[in-house]
């Protein structure tokens, strides 16, 4: 425990977390370009989500998920990068947070079923592409999916008053 505290402490003192916490906008910003990157990664799946779950059964799934997927990985790109900016900023605080670590658990719940659906029912999707109704497995991974981000996003609103 010792050693996570003073990985904070060493965080808390960079350039970076002092630049974050001492500029008037360089907070807000970054937590704009966090919530916007989120706002499209959170899109991207609720949309691929309602299509599994048998909403417009005459868009081609597979074709669907290939347009998305590159939305998705780009959020990323702008979401990781942004956290870690505000993590950087008050590291100990975000950590003794369990609202936070709910958010953190949550992410990773998400990715676990995203790669389970992925490597998992997903690799027969050729059976199920369009217009017939997607298996009991994959809807039931949809809905958790979306249930999850939902969970995300009221945690990371939550953040905000605890």
């Amino acid at each position: 425990m010792a050693g996570a505290a003073g990985l904070l402490s060493w965080l808390e003192a960079t350039a970076l977390a002092e630049a974050m916490r001492g500029s008037l906008w360089m907070y807000p910003i970054v937590e704009i370009v966090h919530i916007t990157g989120f706002t499209i990664l959170v899109g991207s799946v609720a949309m691929f989500d309602l299509r599994v779950l048998g909403f417009a059964r005459s868009l081609p799934l597979q074709a669907l998920g290939r347009h998305l997927l590159p939305w998705a990985v780009a959020a990323l790109a702008l979401i990781v990068p942004a956290g870690l900016m505000l993590f950087s900023a008050h590291p100990h605080d975000f950590a003794s947070n369990k609202v936070f670590r709910l958010k953190l658990a949550l992410i990773g719940a998400a990715g676990a079923n995203a790669a389970l659906f992925h490597f998992g029912v997903y690799r027969h999707a050729a059976g199920w592409n369009e217009g017939v109704r997607t298996p009991a497995l994959a809807r039931v991974q949809a809905a958790a999916s979306l249930a999850i981000w939902i969970a995300v996003i009221c945690c990371g609103r939550l953040l905000a008053y605890t």
